[in-house]
This record gives structure tokens, sequence and C-alpha cells, in this order.
């Protein structure tokens, strides 16, 4: 085995040879590991401690590592048919549909070209980077004690520069990734049963926090220009709604970016109905270099507390960096950091040392700069894609930000028959009714440009979704 060969290469070579030992047997040490597999000894202690976690393996200080017995079968022969009269029986109770989350988060089979995804692809999100960020939050001193609830002064004082004026830092509440603040905001602000007025599309995890916190979404529709006021105000003024959701930035799924021209009106809407607008501010780190930068978030022009915001690092860092903010100011985010304490009493502190690491180096501007260079790249060969592979389709919004594409396809077309034949054919789309509050006007698909490996692997699976199409029922 070469110098170069991955941890996981060996952790397969290692997974193959177990059977020669028997139960409990002791495995060669690790210094005659490195000396016969011609590996690091860094390697090797991986590949080992992920043979652990697998429960393939047992270490013990001082003795060595050594095959593990296979695990007991328990047979379970219980009958928990009793709980579904249990859930339905009680006032109120409600069913989670998290169809569209699972969707988002499900990794396809091998073979299958992803462009479903909600994550950019590991080679895509700055690994070195947070390993080294990760390996400096340790060394802090207290990196494991109790942080404050509201989370580190320092990451704080950050994401209030980063969301900018009015917002300080006594205004910032740190939260476990974006999906955590928006279930901290909806589920504070909202009581059940009551209405919140949402784009539509919109991402379908925020339409499963609603529900699931018995409250019930109304859409309000949107252009290429974002929510369209005076729909806004009817809804508004029909529903008696206190709660707004929108994302004004590079919006999920459609990328649209709320204009410079309505985002006035839409505030004003919202103060003269007495309500909340919950700010979803998710890409805006993911703009496109050589395009128009987005206006600025919603929050800048609010001096009444009328917006309540959420910055996340997800997106653009890594799934696994689970740290978002949680801007507001009054009555509003007392409620916020109450509920946010009942919850999680706080965000583990090393996650959130490595994330002020991270973003308090060089390398995170030179990342962004990067990963906005690499999604400009992959937006252009899936719109090429479409346009050589597709041409009978209406042509696709180009957005200036974000990670995908909003296809409306041909008024005849059955898309879930679409995203069936195309998983068959190898490729993972997105069907559009999964973004709707309520009947979707059309049929669409949700392409991802950023769970694929590759540029020509994002291609082939276009060319994929083109071979499907040309199976279904026209």
């Amino acid at each position: 085995m070469s110098d170069g060969s991955s941890v996981a290469s060996l952790v397969t070579q290692l997974r193959s040879e177990l059977k020669r030992y028997p139960i409990e047997g002791k495995l060669p040490s690790s210094r005659e590991l490195v000396r016969q597999l011609k590996v690091s000894p860094v390697t090797v202690s991986r590949a080992i401690a992920a043979l652990a976690a697998e429960g393939l393996v047992i270490t013990r200080p001082g003795a060595g590592v050594f095959r593990a017995p296979p695990p007991r079968e328990v047979a379970v022969t219980g009958d928990v048919s009793w709980q579904e009269v249990a859930l339905s029986s009680q006032s109120g109770a409600r069913a989670i549909d998290a169809t569209g989350v699972l969707a988002a988060l499900s990794d396809p089979p091998s073979g299958v070209i992803d462009l479903n995804g909600g994550y950019t692809h590991p080679s895509l999100q700055p690994e070195r980077e947070l390993a080294a960020a990760s390996a400096r939050a340790g060394r802090r001193p207290g990196a494991w004690t109790r942080p404050p609830i509201c989370g580190l002064p320092e990451l704080r004082a950050w994401f209030a520069r980063d969301i900018g004026s009015p917002v300080n830092v006594e205004n910032v509440l740190v939260t476990s990734g974006g999906q955590s603040a928006l279930t901290t905001a909806l589920r504070a602000l909202g009581a059940p049963g009551a209405p919140v007025l949402v784009e539509s599309p919109t991402y379908p995890g925020m339409l499963a926090i609603a529900r699931a916190s018995g409250l019930r979404p109304v859409p309000v529709p949107i252009d290429r220009d974002g929510v369209r006021p005076e729909l806004l105000a009817d809804a508004f003024r029909d529903t008696g709604a206190r709660l707004f959701v929108c994302q004004p930035a590079f919006q999920n799924p459609t990328g649209a970016v709320l204009c410079a021209e309505r985002r006035a009106e839409v505030l004003r809407i919202a103060r003269d109905a007495g309500a909340f607008i919950i700010e979803d501010d998710f890409a805006r780190l993911m703009a496109h270099p050589g395009s128009p930068p987005p206006p600025p978030p919603l929050v800048a022009d609010d001096p009444d507390g009328v917006v309540v915001h959420i910055r996340s690092l997800t997106k653009p860092a890594s799934p696994s960096l689970r740290i978002s903010a949680l801007a507001a100011r009054g009555p509003a985010l007392e409620r916020l950091r109450g509920l946010h304490a009942v919850e999680s009493f706080f965000v583990p502190r090393p996650l959130q040392e490595t994330a002020l690491e991270l973003v308090s180096s060089p390398a995170w501007a030179r990342h962004l700069r990067t990963l906005a260079a690499a999604l400009r790249e992959r937006r252009d060969v899936a719109v090429s894609a479409l346009r050589q592979f597709l041409p009978s389709w209406s042509a696709v919004p180009v957005p200036t930000g974000g990670y995908h594409l909003w296809q409306p396809l041909p008024g005849f077309a059955d898309e879930v028959a679409l995203t069936s034949a195309a998983f068959r054919a190898g490729v993972a789309v997105t069907p559009g009714r999964l973004y709707f509050a309520a009947e979707a006007p059309g049929p669409y698909l949700r392409l991802s440009y950023v769970s694929a490996a590759t540029g020509t692997q994002l291609r082939d699976g276009i060319r994929r979704l083109s071979q499907a199409y040309q199976e279904i029922p026209g």
C-alpha cells in the first residue's frame, strides 16, 4: 500500500482481513501495520477508530486492538399497534410530515448522480480550514466549559458585524444551524392553530416546522422580484396573521431576490399588520461573482423590531458546522432566548469556538471567493446542459446566487413520474410540489448544482434526466 492510500482504503482492507482472526483475537500492533502496509501512523489510527465505531474491533489501552464479538441479536416480538391509538387520540394530535426534509438529507445510492441535495459536495467545503480551526479551538483555554446561553460574545459580535446595523451584539443569539433557528422563531412567535404567511413556493423544511408546531401555512405567491406586496397585504388582512417567513436573497427554490423597490413596502405592510417578518438569510454568503450583489437584509431598514433575522454558516461551510444566529430586538428577543434555553440549553462550546476560529481567519474570505466562483461555474454548466439536452423546456430562470435552479416543466409533464424515471436513469432530482403549502400552480423540478462531485458529473446528470423525460408518457 502506497503512502498516499486513504483511510477509507485501509478500513476496507482491514475489514476484509478481520475474518482471519478469532473472536477476541489480537490484531497486529499499530507499529506493525505501519511497517507492513507502508502507511502513516495517523492513517492507521484513524482506520482503527473507524472500525471501532463500526463495532468491529475493541481497543484496550496498553493491550492492543482485538476483533470484537458479533452483536447479540434480539428478537423483537412485541406489538406496537397500540401506539396508533395513543398518538391519534390526543386533542391536537398531528403527524410530522418530514418528506421534504428527508428528501434533501438522503444520500442517493452509489451510481446515482445527486441533483437533489441541499449541501455542497465535500470538494467545495473548506475541510482543511475547518480541521485547522477545530485544532486551534481545542487549544483555547476553557474550550470544553459551558458557554454563555446566548453564545460566545466574540461569535455574537462577529455575526452582528456580518449582518450589519442596526443589529449589535446584544441582539444576537447563537443557535444550532438555520433549521434550529427557524424552529425557535416559529415556535416562540406563533401560537398553535394560528396562520403563518409563507412565500409560494418555499423551503419544505420551514413548512414542516410550521405544521409540526401546529401553525397553518398560508401561501403568498412570489415572482422574480420576490414576494408580491399587494398579495401580502391581502393575506395579512384576510387571515389576521402575525408572522411572515421569507428568504429575500436567493430564495429556495426559485433563486429570487426581493427587489429594492419592494423592500420598504413589505416592511410597511408587516408593521401595519402588527406582524413579525422572519427573514431567513440562508444564502447571502453564496452570491455569484459578476452578478449584482443582493440588497442589504431587511433588518437593515427596520428600526422597530419587525424583522427577526436568521444568518447561518452551514450552507457556505459544512453541513456539520451547525452554527447560526437569531437577531431580534425587544420582548421578542427575550421570548426567543427563553425558548432556546428550554429546548437546547446552549450550543456546544467547541463548535462555537471552531466557527469563531474559522470566520476570524483570512482563510474564510478566501474560501468564500473560491466557493462563489465554483457556484457560478456550476450554475453555467447546469443551464447550458438544460439548453442542450432539454431544448423543449422553457428557459430556466438563472439565479445570481445560491445553488439551485427552479425548472418549470411543460404543462402536461408529470413531475412525480419524471422524478421516478430519473432515479431509474441514475439521477436524483426533487419534485416541485414539495415546495408549495397548497396546490401547486404547475409542475416543476428543483435541480441542485452543488451536490454532484464535478461539473462533468452535473452535466451527465442532466443528460440522464433528458433520457428519463423521453420515457414518461407524453
